[in-house]
């Protein structure tokens, strides 16, 4: 599965952004879906994920609240609705796939990320 997020960019404390990720496969919807990110010096740390349906949800707790992961299988696409932004939540943000369960263990490496800076 080759994954492709994009939407990053710089944004002040409290804003907004909206991350996709399009996937190149045709199966798109039997993959469950998640976001990762990844800090200068950090491990990689689990955001949200979703199911194939899009009716199942998770999400870390330090962003429970702010952010929304919801999918378009007609678009091959998973997104990220990140609200009231805070500078902790700069990293290079990258999507995963899983064929077994929307929990953190069961995502791959993920594809290629995009850069969220959250700076005054």
């Amino acid at each position: 599965v080759q994954l492709q997020a994009s939407g990053g960019g710089l944004v002040q404390p409290g804003g907004s952004l909206r991350l996709s990720c399009a996937a190149s496969i045709r199966t798109f919807s039997i993959y469950r879906m998640g976001w990762f990110r990844q800090a200068p010096g950090k491990e990689r740390e689990f955001v949200a994920s979703i199911s194939r349906s899009g009716g199942s949800t998770r999400y870390a707790d330090s962003v429970k609240g702010r952010f929304t992961i919801f999918r378009d299988n007609a678009k091959n696409t998973v997104y990220l609705q990140m609200n009231s932004l805070k500078p902790e939540d700069m990293a290079v943000y990258y999507c995963a796939a899983s064929s077994t369960g929307i929990e953190p263990s069961d995502f791959g490496s993920g594809g290629q990320g995009t850069q969220v800076t959250v700076s005054s």
